[in-house]
């Protein structure tokens, strides 16, 4: 007696992925590239000037400006470095803005948590009144803040410049972190406090570390202003030891003469410095917008 043999299953083949539509190269799309690329042509042209002219002589700037160098001057960087005393003007500049950036991020951020947090109509007085105070020129006060910078004692130091970074800066730290604070939820931080952690403990472990994103915004910010600030300095910094990296490029500028060649030379090792700072914290910068932007 035979046996029926059981039918051969049809073997499933893996679902194929339709294929991706390609649009079309228009020429609207064409169009707009080559507008971008001209544009980033044009803002590079300040940068080209700099940097060819910083390798020429005096004489080379002024009778050949928009052209390449006739001969790679490379000393013109070491003569700038000496005279400038880099490395010094550079530590300076260091200090203060590493300074300025953390007492900043610290005072601000608690500033404008207990701001927000504080839900009553003299926490929002503060809070519009530090907005007001960022529309304030800072030449209608330069003057009077000299005079009281001077009777206090803070000319001729770095805490003096700092606490001044500090004032000026406050504005629109306290504006961003407010913004930013109010998308994390309260539920966290009572959560935290019924766990027995104190208020101390519910900023510095719960909401500062929230806080990233947006403090890496306004230290970018911040260091981009304070690194290359040149009025504030020249008011409370007379001392030459005390020099900032735009201090010591300003003085290449006499009432006679000009030190072009050094004078472009020293941009360029100011500039550096900065550069170094964005490769560096690129991650964090990518992240910093990517997570502000979802916030």
């Amino acid at each position: 007696m035979s046996t029926a043999q059981p039918l051969p299953k049809p073997e499933l083949k893996p679902e194929q992925p339709a294929p991706k539509k390609r649009g079309r190269y228009s020429v609207r799309l064409g169009t707009v590239e080559i507008a971008a690329l001209l544009m980033g042509l044009l803002y590079m042209i300040p940068f080209y000037y700099v940097i060819s002219n910083s390798f020429k002589t005096q004489g080379d700037i002024f009778t050949n400006t928009s052209g390449l160098p006739k001969e790679w001057i490379t000393s013109n960087y070491t003569d700038a470095w000496e005279a400038m005393n880099f490395g010094k003007v550079f530590l300076n500049s260091v200090i203060i803005t590493v300074g300025a950036n953390a007492v900043i991020v610290i005072f601000c951020s608690m500033a404008a948590w207990k701001l927000v947090r504080t839900k009553t109509r003299l926490s929002t007085i503060i809070f519009f009144l530090f907005v007001a105070a960022m529309i304030i020129p800072f030449q209608s006060i330069m003057i009077p803040l000299s005079k009281l910078s001077g009777d206090l004692g803070l000319q001729n130091s770095y805490w003096g410049l700092i606490l001044m970074y500090l004032g000026f800066g406050s504005g629109l730290s306290i504006f961003l972190y407010h913004g930013f604070m109010k998308s994390i939820p309260e539920e966290i931080e009572e959560a935290a406090i019924i766990d027995g952690c104190s208020q101390w403990g519910v900023f510095w472990r719960i909401v500062f570390p929230l806080l990233k994103p947006i403090t890496v915004t306004i230290v970018i910010l911040n260091t981009l202003w304070i690194w290359n600030d040149f009025l504030l300095p020249s008011l409370m910094l007379r001392d030459v030891e005390l020099r900032t990296i735009p201090l010591a490029t300003f003085y290449f500028f006499g009432q006679y003469t000009k030190q072009w060649d050094l004078a472009l030379a020293g941009l360029i090792l100011g500039i550096i410095p900065l550069l170094l700072f964005f490769f560096a914290m690129q991650k964090q910068i990518i992240q910093g917008i990517t997570s502000g932007s979802i916030k």
